[in-house]
């Protein structure tokens, strides 16, 4: 199924006289690992059954985190404003099966798996994540993006519907594919936009949280 164009112009932040919430999502580099993991290991258990379609021990969590292939797949993170990344989006990018030749001819096809802690909920961060995910697919030639979670994940059902997404239903898991347009001026001057932004709040962020520390140490005050 053919999805919509997803350029949307950051700018825009007022509609009908009241602000809209913005969601900046950054591209996540070896630096951000570790908090990650945190973010990860802080779900619950529910959410990581949903995330990961098993109930993954902490260790095999930390295992799935440290193999994470940063020069591969891309991984998009929100941050909070004190900091802390609430959500994580993973795109992992693999060598066309012979089972997809139907749906792309492309050499590579995409998947996209995301999780979001509960104090960031309800404000369309995980609709954010897949919209920078399907951006950069289009930008970087894939066509074809595709999600698998179980069926019961009403999360990722929603933002496959909301996407526009083909859902096929199977044994209680759920395969959906999205096929995505080409890339144009408009999609990469949105992805360049976005890093933009979002690397401008990262950095602000994080400026204060080391700000803080050093007060923080400064008045002897523990952390």
């Amino acid at each position: 199924m053919d999805s919509p164009d997803l350029f949307q112009n950051p700018l825009r932040r007022w509609k009908a006289g009241k602000r809209r919430p913005t969601v900046l999502v950054k591209a996540l580099q070896e630096r951000d690992r570790r908090r990650m993991l945190k973010h990860f290991l802080g779900l619950e258990a529910s959410d990581r059954l949903l995330r990961f379609g098993s109930m993954l021990p902490d260790e095999q969590v930390a295992n799935y985190v440290n193999r994470i292939d940063f020069g591969r797949d891309m991984v998009f993170g929100v941050y909070n404003r004190v900091f802390q990344l609430v959500a994580v989006g993973h795109l992992a990018f693999a060598p066309r099966a012979e089972t997809q030749s139907g749906v792309t001819e492309k050499e590579r096809v995409a998947e996209f798996g995301v999780s979001v802690s509960r104090s960031a909920r309800g404000k369309g961060v995980g609709s954010k994540l897949f919209e920078r995910a399907a951006i950069h697919c289009r930008n970087d030639d894939v066509d074809t993006l595709y999600m698998h979670c179980l069926s019961s994940n009403k999360t990722m059902m929603h933002i496959a519907r909301k996407a526009g997404m083909e859902i096929h239903r199977d044994y209680g898991e759920a395969d959906a594919y999205l096929k995505l347009l080409p890339a144009n001026p408009a999609s990469v001057l949105q992805e360049a936009l976005d890093e933009q932004f979002a690397t401008l709040d990262y950095t602000l962020k994080a400026n204060k949280r080391f700000a803080l520390k050093w007060l923080d140490r400064l008045l002897g005050r523990k952390p």
